[in-house]
């Protein structure tokens, strides 16, 4: 069966869809698009320096995407501005990574199978990584989903309640670079925060709990994982760029069935 490549792409983006989901709500619930954003554009830097150093992908820009994190951590407790940083991080890593791109003599690179995905093309290791990684978001989440949300809601309750906001906001950027490092080859490095962001705020004014909300966003995603798909093997599209069209659009139809409900 997984010789077929619609099959694996279609594995592939519910794999990304599942663990895209709940990560999402935390990331609309924190403010942190931004954030996403800056991670999956320093994911060309991550692929850069594994075809220049002959490592593995996904461990490269898991490694790129978590000193991110640790960087932006580390100087924002410094006093800079962490919105300057995060536009810093994002276009500095893109463009950084597009020069080493371009200067690599002898190497083929598809530029853009990296920035916009090419979710047919997926291997069956690839499916092993893709679901690997979601299975191990899903799994943080819902260990850490109490001390998460509490420390997201407010930092001062959950210090009070003996929770550390600075450890569960290290575990959320572990999830948001794993995320990263599974959905680069389906949606590319421009669009992996969109898969993140775009269902969960689909779904936020329909969901009557945080747990509640996380599912619908898992499923929203995979729905527009389908659709998107479907349709772009239709009309013969780049399958990432409408997996994320579909989604758009399933926004659009929320807002405006939410702003006629209210």
């Amino acid at each position: 069966m997984l010789d077929d490549f619609l099959v694996r792409g279609v594995l592939a983006g519910l794999g990304v869809a599942l663990a895209a989901g709940p990560l999402g709500c935390f990331i609309v619930w924190r403010r942190m698009a931004y954030f996403g954003d800056a991670t999956s554009h320093a994911a060309l830097l991550g692929v850069a320096l594994a075809l220049a150093l002959s490592v593995p992908v996904f461990a490269s820009v898991l490694a790129v995407a978590l000193l991110l994190a640790v960087a932006v951590s580390q100087l924002a407790a410094r006093g800079f501005p962490v919105d300057t940083l995060l536009g810093v991080f994002a276009h500095g890593g893109l463009a950084i990574g597009l020069v080493v791109v371009a200067l690599m003599g002898g190497v083929r690179v598809d530029l853009m199978a990296i920035l916009l995905g090419d979710i047919l093309a997926v291997t069956r290791s690839d499916l092993a990584v893709i679901w690997g990684g979601a299975v191990l978001v899903i799994a943080l989440l819902a260990w850490r989903w109490s001390g998460l949300l509490t420390a997201t809601l407010n930092a001062d309750l959950a210090q009070a309640s003996g929770i550390d906001p600075r450890r569960e906001q290290l575990i959320l950027t572990l999830a948001l670079a794993l995320v990263v490092a599974v959905a680069l080859k389906v949606v590319g490095a421009l669009l992996i925060s969109a898969m993140l962001i775009v269902p969960a705020a689909t779904v936020r004014p329909f969901a009557t709990s945080p747990e509640w909300m996380a599912v619908l966003a898992a499923l929203a995603g995979m729905a527009s994982a389908l659709a998107g798909l479907a349709l772009s093997y239709q009309l013969d599209a780049p399958a990432g760029p409408t997996i994320v069209a579909v989604a758009t659009g399933a926004f659009a139809v929320a807002a405006a069935a939410a702003s006629r409900r209210d």
